[in-house]
């Protein structure tokens, strides 16, 4: 009887194991996109940051049209 109750602990163990590999697994590959998705903001956020420092939003107002209540 002892070893019934071994063996099902064991089994158990073993579920309990491959249940939290898989989220291991599902985590990682959610930290990973996200990871990835924080790099392309952070370039695109440094690449504003260089066209405003740069000037390149600003815009020249001889070329804007004057508003409609001229």
């Amino acid at each position: 009887m002892g070893q019934i109750d071994h063996d099902s602990r064991i089994d158990a163990l073993e579920i309990r194991l491959a249940y939290s590999e898989r989220t291991i697994e599902e985590l990682n590959a959610a930290l990973t996109e996200q990871w990835g998705l924080i790099e392309a903001l952070r370039r695109r956020l440094d690449q504003m940051e260089e066209q405003v420092r740069s000037g390149s939003y600003i815009a020249d107002p001889a070329s804007e049209k004057p508003p409609p209540h001229y």
